[in-house]
């Protein structure tokens, strides 16, 4: 028979067992009981000795330098190169140049095979293989199982060996990066960094150019060529391995692989002198936002510099963290900002950005520029303290260990100080330099590298909402960061917009097809609105799917409204503006958000489908592609200035997929939707479930559960709401 016991235990036997538990895991508790002793009396051990696992260095005659870090915990091995030459190299008529042969390197494969086929090949073997491009160089590197290796290092060689940049690639990643300049507008954090480099630099410094569509457009696939046949030599390259090997033997297929390359002329040390803006105030006019996003700017000093150690203590007492004069005044005594710091910039080659950085709501603007400069005045009569000093190297060295940690963060390190010139215990250098700095170091380079009146200040904000003019501080400057005109986009007065190019007789032939299978013209063309319930799972994301209802009212009208866990939520997209209403609260999308959602709209097969004979419409047959079983028919469509490229199955007519290039909360991407389950509503055939992949991956599946066609609306529908409360600080 089984005795059920009662769960609930007395007091005393509640007790009697956490006694007996205390017994067990510390030994019997003494009769008496001394007083413990103060936080502050309690003795911190010295830090030991670091003595980081080091890599194996050696350099081939060819100049080649390699570091081998042998680490045995997990069965894998990565590997990086880093080659000199980067954006500062590139010519200043092709910005941009560096980054489309970071990307291009890679996804335009080899001659043996293309970037598609690479990435086939390196999932099936859970590996992978990137590269990219930065200020100063070209990267390429590799994960893979170790019992892979070898297989993977194949690919390495063939990219380094026989690159293609495919011509299609390079068109695609310029498009990417196309998509990447119309919305770089869009957040006031990334202008503010943008701008405040070039008053740091000066516009046209290689560390403050940006990319435009101009420049963008230069660069061909002969530049990419160029550019490897130029930097890709043994002399010029780093490379560093660790993981699960024997160092002997991955030295050996190193060697054999790379020691009979030809050394390369030696490239020259780049000499970029800033040319700093003056002095003064700076405003980007945004009234889209109700923050302000402030950066105070200088040229600051390199790594080489003697005072480093002192500087990057001094930055640690004044803006490092949250003990920090900045945070522990402007934030929280004052309640003026919700981040601040900053501090004396440093780089490796060049001179860093001495930078102060401050977010703060836009009616606290000024007041809160006059308390950061009095905390740089109070520098002088309030002086860096014993105490303050300290902390801050107490914070620096006891979270230092942690940037060193495992064997491949040593090597990176490594590898870093190689490629900038540094001594190679250049590591245990920065702890001993941090530890001798004084209180004396300390405030002699606060005094001898921040000045307060060498400082330009940008303000990126909606200057009718601040507390008071900025001319209030001194004369201010208006920086205009409008965008360039694409080349050819440019359009004389009276000149009237070029026309699309013709319709090709087969790309007309399966427009109509596609037409008479969603229900024919004469009913596609009455339908003006559409309203449908849908779900969208998110592939990246772990949680329920989310419930929408979509209302569209052709050619540019969308209304997305949902029940979100902080209540109700509708955003909508006009011509004339689009907002985001939820808790009582309206804000504002910015220009270029709103045009990506209402392009949606004019990629939308219903909306096309019914304006088939527009000419602003036009259909160009482009050959054949498997879609699943099917030979789908490529058609490439533009629906008056939109791109995109349906895929169609010729004996139904019915649309199989399309694809097109779009922007994310990431950036750029290609995107790719496959419809199926199609289903008729008010004799209107339409697809009801849509798989959408960003870049080749599935992100998300949208289910239309309900579809309806010329629904009665809410004249108001699009209007905005008036607020009812305003906007937390945040």
């Amino acid at each position: 028979m089984r005795v059920h016991r009662s769960r609930t235990a007395s007091p005393c036997t509640s007790l009697l067992a956490i006694f007996t538990l205390m017994v067990l895991l510390f030994g019997a508790l003494p009769f008496a009981y001394s007083q413990a002793p103060e936080w502050q009396q309690i003795p911190i051990p010295t830090l030991p000795p670091f003595h980081p696992a080091e890599p194996k260095r050696l350099e081939l005659p060819n100049g080649l330098v390699i570091f081998l870090q042998e680490d045995h915990e997990l069965p894998l091995i990565d590997g990086s190169i880093r080659i000199r030459g980067g954006s500062r190299d590139e010519p200043a008529q092709k910005v941009g140049l560096v980054q489309l042969y970071g990307d291009v390197w890679r996804t335009g494969g080899t001659k043996s095979q293309t970037g598609d086929q690479m990435d086939d090949y390196l999932e099936s073997r859970a590996a992978k293989v990137e590269t990219g491009g930065g200020v100063d160089a070209t990267s390429l590197g590799w994960s893979c199982l170790k019992d892979d290796f070898d297989d993977v290092f194949k690919i390495i060689l063939d990219l380094i060996h026989d690159p293609e940049f495919r011509a299609d690639k390079l068109d695609l990643a310029q498009k990417q990066y196309a998509e990447a300049i119309a919305r770089r507008n869009d957040n006031p954090g990334a202008i503010a960094a943008r701008e405040s480099a070039k008053l740091a630099y000066g516009p046209d410094n290689p560390y403050a150019r940006q990319m435009e569509y101009a420049t963008l457009e230069a660069v061909k696939r002969d530049d990419l060529l160029a550019w490897h046949k130029k930097y890709i030599h043994p002399n010029n390259m780093i490379i560093g391995v660790s993981g699960d090997f024997d160092a002997a033997a991955m030295e050996k297929k190193l060697k054999n692989a790379f020691a009979g390359l030809p050394k390369g002329p030696v490239l020259p040390e780049p000499k970029i002198e800033p040319h700093p803006a003056q002095p003064g105030y700076y405003l980007v006019n945004k009234e889209d936002v109700n923050q302000s996003n402030v950066r105070m700017v200088a040229p600051g000093t390199d790594r080489h510099n003697p005072d480093y150690f002192a500087i990057e203590v001094f930055n640690e007492v004044m803006g490092g963290g949250f003990s920090s004069r900045l945070v522990q005044d402007i934030r929280t005594a004052k309640g003026l900002a919700y981040s601040v710091g900053g501090g004396i910039g440093t780089a490796f080659d060049h001179p860093g950005i001495t930078r102060f950085v401050l977010g703060t709501k836009s009616e606290r603007t000024i007041e809160s520029i006059e308390a950061l400069y009095k905390d740089v005045d109070d520098l002088k009569t309030h002086p860096i303290t014993d105490d303050e000093i300290k902390r801050a190297k107490d914070s620096i060295l006891n979270s230092f260990i942690f940037n060193f940690d495992t064997p491949d963060k040593v090597l990176r390190e490594r590898m870093a100080y190689q490629f900038y010139g540094y001594p190679l215990n250049f590591l245990e250098q920065y702890r001993a330099g941090i530890e001798k700095a004084t209180v004396a170091d300390v405030n002699r380079v606060a005094a001898k590298y921040l000045h307060k009146d060498q400082l330009a200040v940008l303000v990126v904000g909606n200057p009718k909402d601040f507390d008071k003019p900025l001319s209030a501080l001194g004369p201010v400057k208006n920086v205009d960061i409008t965008i360039p005109t694409p080349p050819g986009e440019e359009q004389a007065a009276g000149e009237s917009p070029a026309a699309p190019a013709a319709s090709n007789p087969e790309g007309k032939a399966l427009a109509a097809k596609v037409v008479e299978s969603m229900g024919g013209a004469a009913k596609l063309k009455t339908v003006h609105a559409i309203q449908a319930k849908l779900s969208q799972e998110s592939k990246e994301k772990e949680e329920a799917a989310s419930q929408l209802t979509l209302t569209i009212v052709y050619p540019d009208h969308m209304h997305l409204a949902m029940d979100s866990p902080m209540g109700p939520m509708a955003v909508v997209f006009t011509p004339t503006g689009a907002f985001m209403a939820a808790q009582g609260q309206v804000r504002p999308i910015p220009p270029s958000g709103a045009k990506e959602s209402l392009e949606q709209i004019k990629r939308d097969p219903t909306f096309i489908a019914s304006r088939v004979d527009d000419p602003k419409f036009t259909f160009t047959a482009n050959g054949s592609e498997k879609v699943g079983n099917v030979d789908a028919k490529i058609v490439d469509v533009n629906a008056d200035g939109t791109a995109l490229r349906w895929y169609v199955d010729p004996a139904r007519g019915v649309l199989l997929r399309e694809s097109y290039t779009a922007t994310g909360n990431s950036g750029p991407f290609q995107g790719e939707t496959d419809l199926s389950e199609w289903k008729s509503f008010d004799g209107v055939s339409f697809p009801t479930r849509h798989v959408n992949k960003q870049d080749g991956k599935e992100s998300s599946v949208v289910t239309f559960t309900e579809v309806h066609i010329n629904p009665q609306l809410d004249p108001k529908l699009f209007d905005k709401p008036a607020t009812t409360r305003p906007p937390a600080q945040q």
